[in-house]
């Protein structure tokens, strides 16, 4: 007989991602892996309820959501003590998130699933632990579980590869959709080939990583943004952004810190100090820039709120 005395409805909510501040390859415990530094975002959030049941299938609605399906299944096994009987549930999903912009839709759902069970079975379920079962349920993830700190994370096998122990320094970001032509439509990130780098590329990605390393631990959001725009500029031989050098020409004249984008994705932003004092001024001006370019899609928030 299961007990079911501990069960709740759980309930949570997980954000997005506004693509990546950095990504490549870098120097892991097992040599080179590939990794990325995650851009925190407010704007959009997945919220999921998980109602526990007796028996062993977990369903979900909408019901084409199977990764997060998956995950609440994996996350039901973590959180059942060894030799119990796994109970089943229902997962419910809501939310906001645009698909294939690069905001991370998928790891929202999943992680907003797996947070649900957790809740649930009112089971400790560590970071560390949800990023290995949010990479089982989808093949790669990003590290929107790692709330506290800022990581370089190995994005398909789910672990750190380095803590940086703050989280990132306040930003201003003025994101926009970067490929205009496209409408909105987003890119196909199943179709993408994962991206193959030279071994200068190899050796600048260690470089920005230590840089990466200096700018949050001193909370210097320029030499964050420095980092940003050189990732960025490397990303355009994957998959480029039209006109970057005109956006590249807009940062400078605002005085924007970097240019992000979403590596696998067709939204990109600028970065601004969220601290400055004519940073209103700045973004204004950023906002009326880009829609003499032609790019109207367009939004801001600051990272933290």
């Amino acid at each position: 007989m299961v007990d079911h005395s501990g069960w709740r409805v759980g309930v949570a909510s997980a954000p997005v991602h506004h693509g990546e501040i950095l990504q490549g390859v870098f120097t892991g415990d097992g040599g080179l892996t590939r990794g990325l530094v995650t851009l925190p975002c407010t704007i959009h959030a997945t919220r999921a309820t998980f109602i526990p049941a007796p028996g062993a299938e977990v369903t979900v609605s909408p019901d084409w959501k199977g990764k997060a399906r998956r995950a609440a299944e994996l996350a039901v096994r973590a959180v059942t003590p060894p030799g119990d009987e796994l109970p089943g549930g229902h997962l419910d999903l809501t939310g906001d998130v645009p698909l294939c912009r690069g905001f991370g839709s998928s790891t929202s759902d999943v992680l907003a699933a797996i947070w649900a069970v957790k809740d649930a079975f009112v089971s400790p379920l560590p970071p560390q632990d949800v990023a290995r079962i949010a990479v089982r349920a989808e093949t790669a993830s990003d590290s929107l579980m790692f709330e506290e700190s800022t990581v370089l994370f190995a994005q398909r096998e789910g672990t750190v590869i380095e803590d940086f122990g703050y989280p990132m320094p306040a930003l201003r970001v003025l994101g926009f959709g970067s490929r205009p032509e496209g409408g909105g439509r987003g890119v196909d990130t199943l179709t993408l080939a994962p991206a193959r780098y030279g071994q200068d590329e190899i050796d600048l990605f260690t470089r920005l990583q230590a840089m990466l390393r200096e700018a949050i631990q001193m909370k210097d959001v320029a030499l964050l943004g420095s980092v940003a725009t050189t990732s960025t500029e490397i990303n355009q031989r994957h998959l480029p952004i039209p006109d970057l050098d005109r956006i590249r020409d807009i940062a400078r004249t605002t005085g924007a810190v970097g240019v992000q984008a979403a590596h696998s994705g067709d939204i990109a932003g600028l970065l601004f100090d969220r601290d400055d004092p004519d940073v209103e001024a700045r973004t204004g001006l950023a906002q009326d820039l880009l829609q003499e370019l032609g790019i109207h899609e367009q939004w801001n928030y600051t990272t933290g709120d």
